[in-house]
């Protein structure tokens, strides 16, 4: 990858090879956020512009708040890996990846600096306003991939996205009692719960029956949107803040 200029003003070029042409799809229309996950950001931006590692992302955001781009934005860099969203199969063509230096899960989940957050907000608002994205399809790895992925993470300060511009959310519906589904369970409940996560753009086939599939993508939906228990059972609080936030979508006011 030869030297380019930055897309977003506030960047370093450090060009990574990783990428090839979008495929199918002119403009991206998703913007993906991810965690590195690796114990070091040094490390991390070292292999994303690896060749034999054949990952990267569009950006790079460290503890600090300094952004790094790696790929040209109008090229397809290599993030997402096997995903979907709202019929769409091939997300790494339709979206801008975004790393965010932080070692997730494998370290006890670190909490994110304020002014990492406040660089990756400031990110997402001139990627979404040059490109035209809308706010929901600002999403999360696991968004995209349940069970594969968990990045970047329930403790992820989506809210706070969300107060700066950026992002679709509503706050979450407290964790009380109430009825629940979980794995096992059958019935027209369940199929109006898997059309409620398929309208909003989750890959879940609409059977009726709750299955580790299903499941999978529930934990994924309470990872970004309820976060305060992450277990993979719908209960009122999980169902009531997905029916609050398919209410708001622009196509359903």
């Amino acid at each position: 990858m030869k030297p380019f200029q930055p897309d977003f003003k506030g960047a370093r070029v450090q060009a990574s090879p990783n990428c090839g042409p979008r495929v199918g799809c002119d403009a991206p229309d998703i913007i993906l956020l991810h965690y590195t996950g690796m114990p070091s950001a040094e490390g991390a931006l070292s292999w994303l512009c690896n060749p034999e590692s054949e990952v990267s992302s569009h950006y790079f955001v460290h503890e600090d708040g300094r952004i790094v781009q790696l790929v040209p934005e109008v090229m397809r860099a290599w993030h997402a890996g096997k995903s979907f969203w709202a019929g769409e199969t091939d997300i790494n063509s339709h979206s801008i990846g975004i790393e965010i230096a932080n070692a997730g899960h494998p370290a006890g989940l670190p909490p994110f600096p304020e002014k990492q957050i406040a660089a990756v907000a400031e990110l997402c608002r001139d990627c979404g306003e040059r490109w035209q994205i809308p706010p929901e399809r600002v999403l999360g790895h696991s968004d995209v991939a349940p069970v594969r992925k968990v990045d970047p993470g329930e403790n992820f300060p989506w809210g706070s996205l969300f107060a700066a511009g950026v992002g679709h959310y509503v706050d979450p519906v407290p964790v009380g009692g109430g009825r629940f589904f979980q794995r096992g369970d059958r019935g027209q409940p369940v199929e109006a719960l898997q059309s409620m996560l398929s309208l909003y753009g989750y890959n879940v086939e609409i059977t009726g029956e709750f299955c580790a599939a299903t499941e999978g993508v529930v934990a994924a939906f309470q990872r970004h949107f309820r976060p305060e228990r992450v277990d993979g059972i719908a209960d009122m609080s999980t169902v009531e803040t997905l029916h609050r936030l398919l209410t708001a979508l622009p196509r359903y006011r």
